[in-house]
C-alpha cells in the first residue's frame, strides 16, 4: 500500500524504520572498540605487537572512514535515483557484510584482513543508510514536526555509538563472532521492512553522478583521514607520527585534492554537492557546529574509556580483562542524559526555534569538560556520573535541533546531498577525534610517563637496563594496553623475562594498583590538554550555533507553491 506524505501513518513508519537503520549503523561504528581483545584472541593475534598495530587501527577506523567518505556520494545518488532506493540497498549490503564477518575462515593476519575488508564493505552499507535517512525523514514530515522526528533519529545515531560499547562488551564475553552475529537479524528485518513499506515521496533532481567530484572527494578525504589516523603511531624517536613524511604527505595531499574538488564543484554543470549551500547561514554555520561537536564528543568517548579501563576500574578491584565491559556500564549515565534530552529538545525546537537549544547544549557540554578536569583521577563515582550525565544532556540538547536546522535550510531536491555532507562531517568528526585526541594524549604522556615508568620499575627490583628499555617504549603502547583491557606491565615487561628474575616484585608489578598509580600523574597531564581542546571546540560550536539563526523549517509544499508562483509571476528584468 502506497501512502503519500500527508497520510497520518506513513511518516511514523518512516521514522521507526530509519531510526532502526541509523541505530544499526551507529552501533557498529563502536561495537568493536570494547570487543577488540576478544577479536584478536579469536584470530590468534597480539594487537600490541609492532607489526599488528596497523591491523588494530584499520579494524577500528575502516568502518568510520568508509562511512565518512561515501555518505555525500550516496546522498547525491539518492537525489538522482531515489532516496528510498539507495537506503534499501544499504540494508542489503549491511546484512551481507554482517554474515561474512560472522564466518571468518582464517586466523592470524589473513583473519584480521578478512575483518578489515568486510568492515569497510559494511561501512558502505552504513553510508547508504546514514546518507539518506535524514532526507527521507525530512521529506515525510511537515516542518512543524521535523525537529522531533530528526531529533529521535539523531538520538539513535549518537546513542548507538554508546550502546555499541555495552553490546560489544557483553557479546565478546560469550563469543567474539557474536559481535557481528547480532547485526544479521536486525539488518535482514530492516531490509525486508524497508523494501515493503517505504515509498518515494521526495523530489528527485535531474542529472548524472559527478564522477570527477566524487573521485577527488573520495581520494582527498581518504588520504586526509588515513594520514591523521597514522599520526597516532610513533615515528623514529618521536612519540607520534606527525614527523613521518608519509603522514604529512597524506594530510597535505588530501587537503590539496579536496581543494581540487572544490574547484571542480564550482565549475561543473551538475556537481555532486552544491558548495553554494554553505552560503546558506543555517547550513554553513550549522555544519561547522556539527563538526566541532562531533570531534569533541568522539574525543571524550575515547578518553573516558582509557580513564576507566586503565586507572579507575583496576584501582577499585576490577581485573584488567573485565574492564572493557564495566567501563561501558559505568558510562551509562552519559547515554541516559543523551536519550532524555535529545527527543525533548527536538520537540521544543519545533516550537521555539533551534538557537537556544543548540547554543545552550554546546556550552553545557563545554562546561562539563572543564568539570572533568577539576575532579581527581581516582574520583568519587557519583560525582563523575553526574558530570557525564550533564554532558549527555548537553549533547542531546544540541544534536536534534542542529540536524533539523541543517536539513530544513536546503531546497527539497538537494536534501540527499545535504544529508550526506552533514553525515560526512558527523562521521568524519569521529574519525578525526581519534587521531587528534590520541595524539594530544600521547604528547602529554611522552613528557612524563618515561621517567615515571623508569623510577617505578626500578623501585620494584627491575634491572636498570630493563626499566630503561620499557620506559623508552612509545607511550602509545601503554595507552593501547589500557584501552584494550590488557595488563600493561605484563605486556610490556613480560617479554624481557624480568618478572621471573629473583628480587623482582612480580606480584606487585602485575597487580591491580601498580600501573594505575603510575599512570595517574602522566594521564592527568594529557587529560588537561585533551579536555581543554574539547571544551574549546564545543565553545566554537556554540558560537556557530548562535550565528546560524533561529529560523524553523519550511514545508516542502510551501517551497513548491513559492516556486510555482515565481514561474507564474516572474520578476521583471531591470
Amino acid at each position: 500500500m502506497s501512502f503519500d506524505r500527508d497520510h497520518p501513518h506513513y511518516k511514523w513508519i518512516v521514522l521507526t524504520n530509519t531510526t532502526l537503520g541509523v541505530l544499526l549503523s551507529a552501533i557498529n561504528s563502536s561495537i568493536v572498540l570494547i570487543s577488540l581483545p576478544a577479536i584478536f584472541r579469536g584470530v590468534g593475534l597480539n594487537p600490541l605487537e609492532a607489526g599488528n598495530v596497523s591491523y588494530l587501527l584499520w579494524i577500528l577506523m575502516g568502518y568510520l572512514l568508509a562511512t565518512a567518505v561515501l555518505v555525500v556520494m550516496f546522498g547525491r545518488l539518492g537525489d538522482i535515483l531515489g532516496r528510498v532506493r539507495v537506503y534499501n540497498m544499504g540494508f542489503t549490503v549491511f546484512a551481507v557484510s554482517a554474515v561474512a564477518l560472522s564466518f571468518d575462515p582464517w586466523d592470524g593476519g589473513h583473519g584480521a584482513m578478512w575483518i578489515i575488508v568486510w568492515r569497510v564493505i559494511q561501512g558502505v552499507g552504513g553510508a547508504m543508510l546514514m546518507a539518506n535517512s535524514s532526507a527521507i525523514l525530512t521529506d515525510a514530515f511537515p516542518a512543524k514536526q521535523r525537529g522531533t522526528a530528526l531529533g529521535i533519529n539523531m538520538v539513535a545515531a549518537v546513542a548507538g555509538s554508546f550502546l555499541g560499547l555495552l553490546i560489544g562488551g557483553v557479546l565478546a564475553e560469550w563469543d567474539w563472532r557474536a559481535v557481528f552475529w547480532v547485526s544479521v537479524p536486525i539488518a535482514v528485518i530492516g531490509a525486508v521492512w524497508s523494501y515493503r513499506s517505504l515509498h518515494e515521496v521526495g523530489i528527485r533532481s535531474e542529472g548524472t553522478l559527478d564522477w570527477a567530484g566524487t573521485i577527488t572527494f573520495g581520494i582527498g578525504l581518504t588520504a586526509l583521514l588515513t594520514g591523521i589516523t597514522y599520526g597516532i603511531q610513533p615515528y623514529g624517536e618521536a612519540a607520534t607520527g606527525w614527523t613521518n613524511p608519509w603522514v604529512l604527505g597524506a594530510v597535505l595531499g588530501g587537503l590539496a585534492v579536496l581543494g581540487v574538488f572544490c574547484v571542480i564543484e564550482s565549475k561543473v554543470a551538475d556537481p555532486m554537492f552544491h558548495l553554494g549551500l554553505f552560503r546558506v547561514r543555517a547550513f554553513g554555520f550549522g555544519n561547522f557546529a556539527n563538526l566541532m561537536a562531533s570531534v569533541g564528543r568522539g574525543g571524550m568517548q575515547f578518553m573516558l574509556i582509557i580513564w576507566l579501563q586503565g586507572i579507575w576500574l583496576p584501582l577499585h578491584g576490577f581485573t584488567f580483562e573485565s574492564t572493557p565491559l564495566w567501563s561501558a556500564i559505568y558510562m551509562l549515565p552519559l547515554t541516559v542524559g543523551f536519550l532524555g534530552a535529545g527527543p525533548l529538545s527536538g520537540w521544543l525546537s519545533d516550537r521555539y526555534g533551534p538557537r537556544a537549544f543548540t547554543t545552550g547544549g554546546a556550552l553545557l557540554a563545554a562546561v562539563t569538560f572543564v568539570l572533568l578536569l577539576l575532579i581527581p583521577v581516582d574520583f568519587n563515582y557519583w560525582l563523575f556520573a553526574l558530570i557525564i550525565l550533564l554532558n549527555g544532556v548537553g549533547s542531546g540538547l544540541f544534536v536534534s535541533p542542529n540536524t533539523a536546522a541543517i536539513m530544513s535550510s536546503v531546497p527539497a531536491a538537494q536534501r540527499g546531498a545535504a544529508s550526506g555532507m552533514r553525515g560526512t562531517l558527523f562521521n568524519g568528526g569521529n574519525a578525526l577525534s581519534m587521531g587528534i585526541f590520541f595524539s594530544l594524549m600521547v604528547v602529554g604522556l611522552a613528557s612524563t610517563i618515561p621517567s615515571a615508568l623508569d623510577s617505578g620499575l626500578r623501585a620494584q627490583g627491575v634491572s636498570p637496563s630493563a626499566a630503561a628499555q620499557v620506559a623508552d617504549m612509545p607511550p602509545v603502547s601503554s595507552m593501547f594496553a589500557a584501552f584494550l583491557g590488557f595488563n600493561p606491565v605484563q605486556e610490556l615487561l613480560g617479554p624481557t623475562g624480568e618478572l621471573a628474575r629473583p628480587g623482582v616484585n612480580a606480584d606487585t608489578l602485575t597487580g591491580q594498583e601498580f600501573f594505575p598509580h603510575l599512570l595517574t600523574g602522566p594521564f592527568h597531564s594529557g587529560l588537561v590538554v585533551v579536555f581543554l581542546a574539547a571544551a574549546v571546540m564545543l565553545v566554537l560550536a556554540a558560537i556557530a550555533s548562535f550565528f546560524a539563526g533561529n529560523e524553523r523549517g519550511q514545508d516542502e509544499k510551501e517551497e513548491l507553491l513559492a516556486a510555482t508562483q515565481q514561474e507564474k509571476d516572474p520578476v521583471p528584468a531591470r
